[in-house]
């Protein structure tokens, strides 16, 4: 195999232009595709930067060289050196950055050969995803993954560069912590020089930020790993990446204020996108009512509407039970789908039943009447009272769900957002920020017969609801809000809590016995009794802003080295069994019971 010895790469593939004609360069990267002409052999060149077109004339050069040419397969690493020579009209190439140039060769290094790779190092390929996983750095060849990644890089530049340039602080905080396991499983790291104790992966640097406030950084920001052992989905992996910030003597409009301007920037600098500022805000309340969920979509309307008080009195069972149990009927109009098709009505059913609801039904307003399953319990002037209440017209179909707020809000919102899909009402251009406040600061568990934080126990909470704490806590609304862009929730904080009395309340109210409380965090509880500043903060998570701004549908396509859905890593085996030796050195017997061999298994 061949070296570079005695040449230098003078430029990057995709960087050439007409300008160069004339030069001669030396390339460095891989081959694409080959074509052979006869004596000529036309290769595209790819490396990081792009590609270009480079030309071997066997006229024109020694003919060993061209013979080694000949050889030349996909995916051969490549040194060239040659002279850049414009294109004639007819062989124009719009299609490629580099497409009015090419590059005839004088010397040809083979540095190193490959295997005929297990698909097409090429954008648009139709291969399984654990195909790609497991091939992952043959994948990220690709040119459209590479621009994911470069994508990548440059948001967090620019997200370094604005907290910099706004007096932030970028301080590292630790991997390994102390287990609060209120939200998430932890991730656990046993010590081997402490028998028996274990650290834990931090799923947010929360309480550090924190502790950094109390030590009067004042501006903190962090880009950082973080670890949570949850089921997984196309937005959530077991580790993934947050812009993490906090900050001192700052009130909410004013972090919600500065948090547009980096996320403008950071469109601007990034894509070229302009984003306008401020912007929308919207109750938690107000949200879940109109869309039926925290994180709505508004790229388009379709929302809740609520027909309880319209079709209540009559002999149709379904919905008087519903309303009798404290429940309400709802609906969203699919305008200009009253000719749904009875398979896709069957189909709608179904999906909403795995949101919770017992049932689907619904209206369609045609051109011969009303159709509806429970037509006969009504009169025509309440299907038109509800058509005129909610702004359908002929040609519309209503969608209804009939349950409790909770259901229904779930599981009519999840249909709004998939009848939005089916019908192409999400414009990929459109980016639609909305910040949602006001959510509440608890939620109850009847699991547990106890309230949980619905984001975590350091929010504060409103001035005005404390009182309610001790009294009615279902009631209390938190200083917390949440970036949404596009029906996903990017970016989400709140204003903290920062005195000691009140962090013992909040605890309280969560069920923890003081002394469970001070085992926790007793040393954030100490820290508060040396004068805290108020301050808040929030974290963005980079994966699910990058997938956003990449147009991908799963952040494993802006994750060079994703786990699957099963938090498996399956290029590199992990994870995997350890021997003996390291677990007793770790104090850790495993109860899995071990798998029996064939022989074993045939004994038996």
């Amino acid at each position: 195999m061949e070296t570079m010895q005695g040449l230098k790469r003078t430029h990057d593939c995709g960087t050439l232009r007409k300008e160069q004609v004339g030069g001669e360069v030396t390339l460095c990267g891989w081959v694409s595709r080959r074509r052979d002409h006869g004596g000529l052999i036309f290769v595209d060149m790819r490396d990081r930067s792009g590609f270009v077109q480079i030309v071997f004339d066997e006229a024109a050069m020694a003919a060993g060289t061209f013979h080694e040419a000949e050889t030349l397969r996909s995916e051969f690493v490549i040194c060239v050196r040659g002279a850049v020579r414009a294109r004639s009209a007819e062989t124009v190439n719009p299609n490629m950055e580099t497409g009015e140039i090419e590059v005839v060769v004088n010397e040809l290094r083979i540095l190193n050969k490959a295997k005929t790779p297990p698909f097409y190092i090429q954008d648009g390929i139709d291969v399984d995803e654990m195909i790609r996983l497991r091939y992952r750095y043959l994948d990220l060849r690709r040119p459209e993954m590479q621009a994911n990644i470069m994508l990548r890089h440059r948001v967090t530049k620019i997200m370094r560069d604005f907290f910099d340039r706004n007096g932030f602080l970028e301080i590292e905080t630790p991997m390994l912590c102390k287990s609060t396991p209120e939200g998430a499983r932890d991730f656990l790291v046993p010590s081997r020089l402490n028998a028996g104790e274990f650290y834990a992966l931090p799923q947010s640097p929360q309480i550090f930020k924190q502790l950094l406030m109390v030590s009067g950084f004042e501006k903190y920001f962090q880009i950082v790993r973080c670890f949570r052992d949850e089921d997984l989905r196309a937005d959530r992996q077991p580790e993934f990446t947050q812009l993490d910030i906090e900050m001192s003597f700052m009130d909410q409009d004013s972090i919600l204020t500065l948090m547009e301007e980096m996320v403008k920037e950071l469109f601007d600098k990034s894509m070229g996108i302009k984003v306008e500022t401020p912007f929308r805000r919207m109750g938690w309340d107000e949200a879940m009512e109109r869309f039926g969920s925290d994180k709505p979509d508004l790229r388009f309307g379709m929302e809740l509407q609520d027909i309880t008080d319209y079709v209540g009195g009559s002999e149709f069972k379904v919905f008087n039970a519903v309303m009798e149990a404290g429940g309400r009927v709802k609906v969203i109009n699919v305008e200009g789908y009253a000719n749904i098709p009875r398979r896709e009505l069957d189909e709608l059913v179904l999906y909403v039943q795995n949101y919770g609801a017992k049932g689907l039904a619904w209206i369609q307003y045609t051109e011969e009447g009303v159709k509806s399953p429970f037509k006969k319990f009504y009169s025509d002037e309440t299907f038109e009272t509800i058509k005129n209440a909610v702004g359908a017209k002929t040609g519309d179909l209503l969608l209804v769900v009939a349950d409790q707020p909770a259901v229904v809000a779930q599981a009519l919102g999840e249909l709004r957002l998939e009848m939005g899909r089916r019908r192409n009402l999400m414009n990929p251009d459109e980016l639609s920020f909305l910040w949602v406040v006001n959510f509440p600061m608890f939620e109850y568990s009847a699991e547990e017969k106890r309230y949980k934080a619905m984001h975590h126990p350091f929010t504060a909470p409103r001035d005005e609801d404390i009182p309610l704490l001790m009294t009615d806590p279902g009631r209390v609304k938190a200083n917390a809000y949440d970036m949404v862009l596009n029906g996903v929730e990017i970016g989400g904080g709140s204003l903290r809590i920062y005195r000691s009395d009140l962090q013992e309340q909040v605890f309280e109210t969560l069920g923890f016995a003081p002394e469970e409380a001070r085992e926790r965090f007793g040393f954030m509880m100490n820290a508060f009794e040396y004068g805290t500043p108020p301050h808040g903060g929030l974290a963005f998570g980079l994966d699910r802003l990058v997938m956003i701004m990449a147009k991908r549908r799963s952040i494993r396509d802006v994750i060079p080295f994703p786990k699957t859905q099963s938090a498996s890593d399956v290029m590199c085996e992990a994870p995997s069994p350890v021997d003996e030796k390291q677990l007793r050195e770790l104090y850790i017997r495993t109860a899995v019971p071990k798998k029996k061999t064939d022989g074993a298994a045939q004994q038996q």
